[in-house]
């Protein structure tokens, strides 16, 4: 499967969620797929909302996007990332959404405008 599209949690939330955005998202996922850590991001975000662990497990499987191992190699971009995003408040899912996108040579999509940051080097798609 060739992977066009890395999705944000704040996607995949939408996605789940009905959120604004969530129709041009779902175009996506017949080539989009998700880092590990923003799969994290999201069950931890259903079990706070009171989702059991296997419910919390089938809402990211139902969607059909491959789950991407958080590698060395990620660990390393999302590192080098950090510095030209913490002044505009990245977290660790952030630059892991976009380091997955960088190796998959994909679009980093995301709901989140804080995004747009001059010379990411990655490919940033909005969803709203």
């Amino acid at each position: 499967m060739k992977i066009d599209y890395v999705l944000d949690s704040s996607v995949i939330l939408a996605l789940m969620f009905g959120e604004t955005g969530w129709e041009a998202a779902e175009q996506m996922l017949p080539s989009a797929a998700v880092s590990a850590v923003n799969a994290s991001e999201v069950i931890a975000k259903l079990l706070r909302l009171g989702a059991g662990p296997e419910a919390a497990r089938r809402a990211i499987d139902q969607l059909g996007v491959a789950v991407l191992a958080f590698t060395l190699e990620d660990a390393e971009a999302a590192a080098r990332l950090e510095r030209v995003t913490r002044p505009h408040g990245l977290s660790l899912g952030d630059r892991a959404c976009l380091a997955a996108a960088e190796r998959c040579e994909a679009a980093a999509v995301t709901a989140d405008r804080n995004w747009r940051i001059p010379r990411l080097g990655v490919q940033v798609r909005f969803i709203r």
